[in-house]
């Protein structure tokens, strides 16, 4: 097996658990509903956040990448965590967040996670 392969697998693999650790916090808050976000979520942005950014590098690939879906899943992960970022300071400030913030977090975390399983 090439080594570019096996290496992009694990790189595919750490980008999944990122994904796993941010939408799994954001499930275990609403679990015990409580409307925050929390430091595990940061960790697991920035996760699937620098592993997506590797893997949108063509390295190791017989084909083309599709640059217009990794720039809308862009969009949405910056977007997701500007929604982290200003709910942070919001809570920190208030001991609140607004609870459509908190749920734009997670719906926006499971259509990143849909847009890369439905676009091809």
């Amino acid at each position: 097996m090439d080594p570019l392969v096996t290496l992009r697998s694990v790189v595919v693999l750490v980008h999944l658990s990122g994904f796993a650790v941010l939408f799994g916090s954001w499930a275990v808050e609403v679990y015990n509903r409580r409307v925050q976000v929390t430091r595990l979520m940061d960790i697991g942005l920035a996760i699937a956040g620098i592993a997506g950014l590797v893997l949108a590098a063509p390295w190791g690939l017989d084909h083309d990448l599709n640059y217009a879906k990794l720039g809308v899943k862009l969009v949405v992960l910056l977007v997701i965590g500007a929604l982290i970022g200003m709910g942070s300071v919001r809570q920190r400030k208030t001991g609140s967040l607004p609870p459509a913030m908190f749920w734009a977090i997670g719906i926006l975390t499971l259509l990143n996670a849909g847009i890369a399983l439905v676009w091809r």
